[in-house]
């Protein structure tokens, strides 16, 4: 698992039969100081996150388990929304 930032939304009308009714969110990976790490990319929606919130994302098998649909073609999930994170002393 890992930390992420909403970015944006996907609206896709033509996709994989076994997509439909998931909600399509852009994330973006973060690391300990918020900065962005990596590329954005694609994950389902499993929670109600909206742009802008820092989530709990899973990925490979545990994605399309967490999304209920072990047979979709889904390699991120997002799993939580994040109230707080709280990061002790080195």
């Amino acid at each position: 698992m890992f930390l992420a930032k909403v970015r944006g939304t996907v609206v896709s009308t033509s996709k994989d039969e076994r997509l439909i009714g998931f909600k399509l969110l852009v994330i973006e990976r973060i690391g300990i100081d918020g900065s962005y790490v990596g590329l954005p990319e694609v994950a389902v929606d499993t929670v109600g996150a909206g742009v802008g919130a820092t989530v709990i994302v899973t990925g490979g098998s545990s994605a399309r388990f967490a999304a209920t649909r072990s047979d979709a073609p889904i390699d991120s999930t997002i799993v939580g929304i994040v109230d707080t994170v709280e990061i002790g002393p080195e």
